[in-house]
């Protein structure tokens, strides 16, 4: 998601302490179990997850330093109203740069959230889930991590299906309609939106 260019923005999240600024410098020397969140957005699943499981540290990735300030200010907010979570942290970098940051079988689940679906082929190798980030996940997870990816768009869940067994991974969970079943679910505000208007919400669980 890229939201509208905020002045300062740079300097906003590469000051502040919620951000690791130079994520790099962190690998193999990462808290555990750490949880990432790929394509964060503006925060809500992420914090809503720090704040339920304290015992595990969550890292939200984005690219633009415009989504994650509002992320941080959201969280900002959660601290004044008294929900305080100390382990959550933001880094701002682009996903193919995974392997710089983390050492092989460091991250304990990864997941993919209302992802952009890059609709033409072309853009293929774009996708969060295809061929070539799913051997980035392979590199990164642990030998018993999941992937966890859920969407609103049923092309892009439909190519997932097929390209992350392809890749050589297994699919140990798989749903068309998730706000149908009785599963825990943590919204994101994506989430919120398309299902308020009806939308089906896809997800899937994948592992080795």
């Amino acid at each position: 998601m890229r939201l509208r260019h905020i002045k300062g923005c740079e300097e906003f999240v590469n000051n502040h302490r919620l951000t690791v600024s130079e994520p790099e410098k962190n690998k193999g020397r990462w808290q555990h179990p750490i949880h990432v969140e790929i394509g964060m957005g503006k925060g809500m699943f992420l914090r809503e997850m720090a704040r339920l499981h304290s015992d595990i540290y969550y890292l939200g990735i984005e690219r633009y330093e415009s989504v994650i300030q509002k992320a941080i200010e959201r969280k900002e907010k959660d601290e004044q109203a008294g929900i305080i979570s100390s382990n959550i942290n933001f880094v701002c970098m682009d996903a193919e740069k995974l392997a710089d940051v983390f050492e092989k079988g460091e991250v304990d689940r990864i997941y993919l959230n209302f992802s952009d679906p890059w609709p033409k082929a072309r853009h293929e190798n774009r996708r969060l889930t295809s061929p070539r980030f799913m051997k980035l996940y392979d590199e990164i997870l642990r030998k018993d991590g999941t992937v966890e990816f859920k969407t609103d768009n049923e092309e892009l869940f439909d190519y997932s299906l097929e390209s992350i067994p392809a890749s050589g991974w297994k699919l140990i969970y798989v749903s068309r309609d998730l706000h149908s079943e009785n599963v825990p679910n943590v919204m994101t505000e994506y989430e919120k939106k398309f299902s308020s208007k009806g939308n089906p919400i896809f997800k899937l669980i994948a592992c080795r």
